[in-house]
């Protein structure tokens, strides 16, 4: 048994301080310092204690891609995305060719099993995000235009054993005839919409058919009008679906961050989108096979499309807490952890500090640097 002291332990309700977060494998207890007995004491010395971050939407780091199927590149991703408080994630593939995916899904398969082991040290993969082929053309941004195909129910049922979500542009002829496919066939399946030009009403029939997430919310989408609301009117108002959000301040005004969070509460999701740039300087690099080029927290095609992200999960907890302020904090850091494990399928075990789940945990300061990430009770990163 070990023991967690000294820190401000945040759980689905609130902040915990002067106690004791007890945990082997699994999560405890929170209990008064005089009940740790012989467990073993580690000091969180002043800092947050956050539950494990969840990252469902990540297509790379340190010069790795999900994409580019090499089981190496997948290791060098989870043990690195592991730096910034990262316990649960899921690679994510990009428009490309069936046989560039099935590559992809062969070497995530493998290497997620490894980190289901007690000698792994990295972020556990709890399945894939497939973004894409299932695109519309016309908001295809930087996913690549040749290998776009009409939504696929056999090939999604081919490989329902690691596909936790994928995503969808439900007017494109066959695709919403697609969804009710899958999400009969599949209901635990997160059905995403996104790179989509749908109306709001088509947005709403999406979701009346099985769609209940939508991929990087006001990016490659309808944008919200007063007469036309669009896939961001329907992600807004829809109450069945998850949003997520790059809250890096470069893909969304931060002005924005307020109106989002309040009308999605625990629907709002942070995630990354980061590409293989992310962890790295500034320079080309490649996404999904095309050159884009890194300056800052710009990422960009050649025609100044907008490609991906360099963000940190970390990071985007410290940007919607410094522009909501007024927010709660551990309401902000369910949307890096609790809010994302429940729209895919995890929170019974992942995605907040409660008794019976796993022991993931990371320690982090008040700019949410990251000093230590534990995996099922395992230390897999100590800055």
């Amino acid at each position: 048994m070990k023991a967690i002291i000294n820190g401000r332990i945040i759980t689905p309700n609130g902040t915990i301080e002067n106690m004791a977060l007890l945990y082997d494998e699994k999560i405890q207890g929170i209990v008064s310092l005089d009940q740790i007995n012989d467990a073993e004491v580690i000091d969180a010395e002043g800092k947050y204690v956050l539950p494990g971050l969840v990252d469902m939407h990540i297509h790379g780091y340190l010069g790795e891609d999900a994409s580019d199927g090499e089981e190496d590149g997948i290791r060098k991703m989870a043990k690195g995305i592991a730096a910034n408080g990262v316990t649960s994630w899921l690679p994510t593939t990009m428009t490309v060719s069936y046989d560039a995916l099935e590559k992809a899904f062969a070497a995530i398969k493998t290497v997620m099993a490894e980190t289901k082991k007690d000698d792994f040290d990295g972020a556990e993969i709890m399945g894939v995000n497939a973004e894409g082929p299932f695109i519309n053309a016309a908001k295809k941004g930087a996913q690549a235009g040749e290998h776009i195909r009409t939504c696929d129910p056999e090939f999604i049922d081919k490989y329902s054993d690691i596909i936790k979500v994928f995503t969808v542009a439900p007017e494109v002829k066959g695709n919403m005839r697609a969804i009710r496919e899958i999400k009969k066939a599949h209901p635990e399946m997160l059905i995403s919409m996104g790179h989509t030009s749908a109306t709001f009403e088509q947005a709403e029939k999406a979701v009346r058919a099985g769609v209940r997430h939508v991929t990087h919310l006001f990016n490659a989408q309808t944008p919200l009008a007063h007469r036309d609301p669009g896939v961001v009117g329907c992600a807004l108002c829809e109450s069945r679906v998850s949003a997520e959000l790059i809250a890096d301040m470069f893909h969304v005004n931060k002005a924005l961050f307020k109106v989002v969070a309040d009308a999605k509460k625990d629907k709002l999701v942070l995630i990354t989108d980061c590409t293989r740039a992310g962890g790295l300087t500034d320079g080309e690099y490649t996404l999904g096979g095309q050159p884009i080029f890194v300056k800052g927290v710009e990422c960009r095609l050649a025609d100044g499309t907008i490609a991906g992200s360099v963000l940190k999960l970390n990071e985007a907890v410290r940007n919607m807490h410094n522009s909501y302020r007024r927010l709660p904090l551990h309401k902000v850091v369910k949307m890096a952890s609790l809010n994302p494990a429940k729209a895919i399928g995890i929170d019974k075990t992942k995605g907040s500090i409660e008794v019976g789940k796993d022991a993931d945990f990371c320690f982090a300061d008040e700019q949410f640097n990251i000093s230590r990430t534990i995996l099922r009770g395992r230390t897999i990163y100590e800055a």
